[in-house]
């Protein structure tokens, strides 16, 4: 290890310390230590939504601090260093398969490996879910970027990253694709377009708890996108999920359902099927229930929303369209 990152780990130290022994201090969102700054003459300052930032022109040495991050950087080919795992959803969810051999893990994103951070020298930091004071503690390591995640500004954030990394037009081309395919979709549905309502149903590893999904998150969006309409109980309030009760799930209903598992959610999911509620609803008696990944379903940008399409295509478009 050079003396420049003994440095960063001995700073760091004092940091976290600081950190621990006086918890109601604020930190400075603004001005983080310029040591891992760029000088003005090898950077642009970029604002975001914890302070302003010195990215590097070309940066190639980059970390991903959360699974949106990853996401978004292997789309734009720029595949990074190393990545945090998911907190809730398991481990890189399968839309991501074949892309991310190499990647180093970082561990949860809620206790990220600060030590490997700083071993693997960085030359920028990305997230989507970064703290303030773990904004502080990256900005140490190398210069850190926080996106703010916001579930119906994903294409947004995809521009925002393509500017960042100087590849603005990959990021339109991939959404423009993505249209492409949305359009393709619609013309294969017809007029099925219009009379499925689709709920999105997420289920948690404990048994006594659901959610769905209404217009206001990821894949509610993707579903505005594609224009299948959405039940009218998953249409409100504004809200990312809204969480159902087991005497409520008449509000699950919908012509089909896709229901959406974590990673040990199928006990929970079961005890959902045993009730006999669950059997009055017109998607269950007309097996229209399919099991999908809440690894790309819940949370995700561009890749994640394809994924989607992918089972939208294989559940809803009739055989030989």
């Amino acid at each position: 290890m050079n003396v420049s990152r003994v440095g960063k780990l001995v700073i760091l130290g004092v940091l976290i310390a600081c950190l621990i022994s006086a918890c109601g201090a604020v930190i400075s969102q603004n001005s983080p230590d310029l040591e891992s700054q760029p000088s003005l003459g090898e950077c642009h300052v970029i604002q975001h939504e914890l302070g302003e930032t010195c990215v590097p022109i070309n940066p190639q040495r980059l970390i991903a601090t959360d699974a949106i991050a990853l996401e978004v950087l292997l789309a734009l080919d720029s595949k990074p260093l190393a990545a945090g795992e998911p907190n809730l959803v398991g481990g890189r969810a399968r839309h991501l398969a074949g892309k991310t051999e190499g990647i180093a893990s970082l561990g949860k994103e809620r206790l990220l490996n600060l030590e490997k951070m700083v071993q693997l020298d960085p030359d920028l930091i990305l997230g989507f879910t970064t703290s303030s004071e773990n904004y502080a503690i990256f900005s140490q390591i190398a210069p850190t970027i926080s996106m703010g995640y916001t579930h119906t500004g994903w294409k947004d954030e995809l521009r925002c990253v393509g500017e960042l990394l100087g590849k603005p037009q990959q990021a339109e081309s991939l959404l423009d694709a993505y249209q492409a395919r949305i359009q393709e979709f619609q013309t294969a549905m017809g007029e099925k377009l219009e009379q499925t309502n689709v709920s999105v149903v997420r289920f948690y590893s404990e048994a006594d708890k659901t959610e769905f999904r209404p217009i206001f998150s990821f894949p509610g969006n993707v579903l505005e996108d594609v224009q299948l309409p959405r039940p009218e109980a998953q249409r409100g309030p504004e809200e990312f999920f809204v969480s159902v009760p087991l005497e409520q799930l008449d509000r699950l209903d919908g012509d089909v359902i896709f229901a959406a598992l974590d990673p040990g959610a199928e006990d929970s999911f079961r005890a959902f099927q045993s009730s006999s509620l669950w059997q009055t609803l017109n998607a269950v008696k007309n097996d229209h229930v399919y099991v999908v990944d809440s690894g790309y379903w819940i949370f995700g940008n561009i890749l994640a929303a394809n994924a989607i399409l992918d089972d939208l295509f294989r559940y809803l478009v009739p055989e030989g369209e």
